[in-house]
């Protein structure tokens, strides 16, 4: 494995589990709220842009949301504890997957001028792309 050969690596696993686990438990949180919320009481949370969603969005955006979540965490464990090889593009399928869940994220929230929400989605876009970032950078074969 390429990570065993170079001395530095050992810190950008570190960094990987550190940026994956805050990026897991804040999706994982996110996607299993959006399951158990009604939409009704979304909107009374202020979540207008539930109104205009078709049905089911929601509850799609949090099951995306929590398997992203998990994938992002389960695939480097998989990988380096268990030395699983085939997980790696699970885990950077899963960091893209979130990526693009918060740009469109971000896009909604610009476009309905709800700027208080597009500073957080941003953070959490960064956090996933760092992930995907550093597992390429570690893993350029898979």
């Amino acid at each position: 494995m390429i990570y065993r050969k170079v001395p530095m690596n050992i810190f950008i696993i570190v960094a990987t589990f550190a940026v994956a686990g805050f990026a897991s438990y804040a999706f994982t949180k996110a996607g299993i709220d959006k399951l158990k919320t009604s939409d009704a009481d979304l909107l009374a949370r202020g979540w207008g842009w539930v109104s205009k969603a078709p049905k089911g969005t929601t509850k799609f955006i949090g099951l995306a949301e929590l398997l992203g979540g998990l994938g992002v965490i389960l695939s480097p464990v998989a990988v380096t504890v268990f030395d699983f090889d085939w997980a790696l593009p699970l885990g950077i399928a899963a960091a893209a997957g979130l990526a693009t869940i918060m740009v469109l994220a971000n896009l909604v929230h610009i476009v309905r001028k709800e700027f208080k929400y597009t500073y957080k989605s941003g953070l959490m876009l960064l956090a996933v792309t760092v992930i995907a970032t550093v597992l390429l950078a570690l893993y350029p074969t898979a």
